[in-house]
């Protein structure tokens, strides 16, 4: 069986499309087939298009959410209830073509475990594509594990890849950095990445900011270490401008020739307490960041609450 998931997230104007073209690309795979849609929290008649296609084709199952517990968790909410033997995660919008399974599940039966689709194109805007370009290259380059560049949510994962996914208890999830630091056998299928198909977009700069914090701090220690790499720095150029001033008191006159007067007065001083000042806030922002997902996880608290589902057997432990 193939598992696709789908997290939902106010998307009544998109649905009936997704539904269309998703039904008609599962029945060119040749393979039993399940479509998991996973409600977020939704203000609008998503679930209710869920149901009613529900009723429609019982192989479209769906879990609401009691709130919106974001995009990261209702993936792995679906990840949790799929029973395939393959699960496919892709977003609602269409920006992830449905017809592009099929080339996912190709590589999948040549015995790769992991196929992620990687955006050779985008539809968004200069500023969006910038803004994304520059995430997966920081994210790149600090995580301590191999991220492959410009692959997002939409991939298949082997059923052996998926239990070890379940297994990972922490909070602050980034599904595509989890998906890499899993290992097995992995490859990258380039496609062209649409505009949304339909709606507003959900992904606002502040929900993006934090998914790229979550990115970057859960597969990374390295601001820490430049936390204390910036602390060794300012304690070395405090010390050579200690240094320099004493020489410069000590030889005043030749300073002076030189055009470098000894002057008396607080400006330097100011100066150097902001510079420090700023160093240290940024270095607790970056131990505070740490702290807070310390915290987080620390409570235990159940990563979802379900208030309905559809088709779905809640037997299945979490």
């Amino acid at each position: 069986m193939i598992s696709v998931v789908i997290p939902c997230y106010n998307e009544e104007e998109v649905l009936p499309q997704l539904f269309a073209r998703l039904g008609a690309a599962a029945e060119t795979w040749g393979e039993e087939y399940e479509i998991l849609l996973v409600d977020d929290g939704s203000r609008d008649a998503t679930w209710q298009l869920i149901l009613e296609q529900h009723a429609r084709d019982e192989r479209w199952r769906g879990i609401s959410f009691s709130r919106n517990f974001g995009q990261q968790v209702a993936v792995s909410a679906g990840i949790q209830y799929a029973r395939g033997c393959a699960v496919i995660l892709m977003d609602a919008d269409l920006q992830d073509p449905p017809e592009q399974i099929e080339s996912l599940i190709a590589a999948w039966k040549k015995g790769y475990e992991v196929v992620y689709a990687v955006r050779a194109t985008r539809k968004e805007n200069i500023a969006k594509r910038a803004a994304f370009r520059t995430f997966y290259q920081m994210l790149h380059s600090l995580a301590e594990i191999d991220i492959p560049l410009d692959s997002g949510l939409f991939s298949l994962m082997d059923r052996r890849v998926v239990n070890v996914l379940k297994a990972m208890p922490e909070r602050n999830r980034f599904v595509p950095g989890l998906r890499s630091w899993a290992g097995f056998r992995q490859i990258g299928i380039e496609f062209d990445r649409g505009a949304r198909a339909a709606g507003e977009v959900k992904n606002t700069l502040s929900r993006l900011t934090n998914l790229a914090l979550d990115g970057m701090i859960s597969f990374s220690t390295l601001p820490l270490r430049m936390a204390t790499y910036l602390g060794f720095a300012v304690a070395f150029a405090a010390f050579l401008g200690a240094a320099f001033t004493l020489v410069k008191r000590i030889f005043v006159d030749w300073f002076a020739k030189m055009g470098f007067p000894f002057v008396q007065g607080f400006s330097s001083l100011f100066i150097g307490m902001l510079f420090l000042g700023g160093v240290q806030l940024i270095c607790l922002g970056i131990l505070g960041e740490y702290l807070g997902r310390i915290y987080e996880e620390v409570k235990g608290r159940p990563l979802w609450t379900i208030r309905e589902t559809a088709g779905l057997e809640m037997d299945v432990p979490k």
